[in-house]
């Protein structure tokens, strides 16, 4: 038996319960993980509260570390004793130990402890895919990207600048643009005290920028076009303040022929191969130190309702892991 997390309704954090379950014998292609560290994302709100629907009572968690306990049938590539990561597969890494497809692991490197891997998965392989896959940015180029202090944009700014990408971010403390700044983020934007489409603009010399990356949704739309040169990309990956609500397609068009796109990691990451060269240039950024990623905010496993309630205040930077 092992603890996990488990929802028998949508709602508040107070609907997640810590409770015992067998975790069984891997099948063929899959593995019995211990883990070590399980990443927290926004993802897992949706999941919990209703937003993104699954059946009920269900499980949480997309992200997570350990070591390989049991092997299944079939399975070759990993043997008893490797640490790997994950960031996809079934819900459930909300858990002390699970068993998963061997096809989602990927071993994690010397040099790259636990708790990192656990954080930087999912927020490294979603950069990852904005940046070299929905648009591929070149040395030069200009990008806006909102929530530049969070756990996903603190990776996104120190990737930019890695590339050579001049990066604007928009955050809502003084204390958090500090800190995307510390990551490589050339202008940050308060976007409680500045219109922040007037403010890329000025920073633009009236011309936008050539992509916004907006994980924030409602609250920052459709400002979020304004700051896009015409055929300019609007890449919506989130919706932290909500969803972006219906819109007509005409709009992109007064706004400039521009393009939309709502992507995800599934998409881009669909095949073991995908997979595997993704995380290896993710681990190479990590190894060679342009890009740090070391959780700023740890919670015990007992303690997964006040995570998530520290998750919905939005008041964390950078990435966050629970410690089974």
């Amino acid at each position: 038996m092992a603890k996990v997390v488990r929802v028998h309704e949508t709602g508040v954090p107070e609907v997640m319960i810590l409770e015992d379950m067998a975790v069984g014998r891997p099948g063929p292609g899959e593995v019995r993980l211990r883990q070590t560290a399980i990443g927290l994302n926004f993802i897992d709100v949706y999941f919990r509260n209703g937003l993104y629907a699954q059946p009920l009572p269900g499980l949480l968690g997309k992200e997570g570390a350990g070591v390989v306990e049991e092997l299944g049938k079939g399975v070759t590539d990993l043997k008893i004793g490797d640490r790997v990561a994950y960031c996809g597969g079934p819900q459930g890494a909300y858990s002390e130990e699970r068993v998963m497809p061997a096809a989602e692991l990927v071993r994690l490197p010397d040099g790259l402890d636990d708790a990192t891997a656990a954080s930087v998965m999912l927020k490294g392989l979603t950069v990852q895919y904005l940046f070299r896959q929905t648009k591929v940015l070149q040395k030069g180029d200009t990008i806006l990207f909102h929530a530049a202090a969070g756990g996903v944009g603190l990776i996104a700014c120190q990737w930019a600048k890695a590339l050579g990408v001049r990066m604007i971010g928009t955050t809502s403390t003084p204390e958090k643009a500090e800190l995307a700044k510390a990551a490589g983020c050339e202008h940050v934007i308060l976007y409680t005290k500045e219109n922040f489409a007037e403010r890329v603009k000025e920073l633009t010399g009236g011309k936008g920028v050539s992509v916004v990356y907006d994980s924030v949704g409602k609250d920052t739309f459709p400002l979020s076009l304004d700051c896009l040169q015409p055929r300019g990309l609007w890449v919506s990956f989130g919706n932290a303040s909500g969803p972006v609500p219906p819109f007509p397609m005409t709009l992109l068009m007064q706004k400039g022929s521009l393009y939309a796109t709502r992507p995800n990691l599934a998409a881009y990451a669909s095949t073991r191969a995908d997979l595997l060269a993704m995380s290896d240039e993710l681990f190479r950024l990590l190894l060679d130190g342009r890009i740090k990623a070391e959780p700023r905010n740890r919670f015990a496993f007992k303690d997964v309702v006040k995570a998530h309630q520290a998750m919905e205040s939005r008041t964390l930077t950078g990435a966050s892991v629970m410690i089974p």
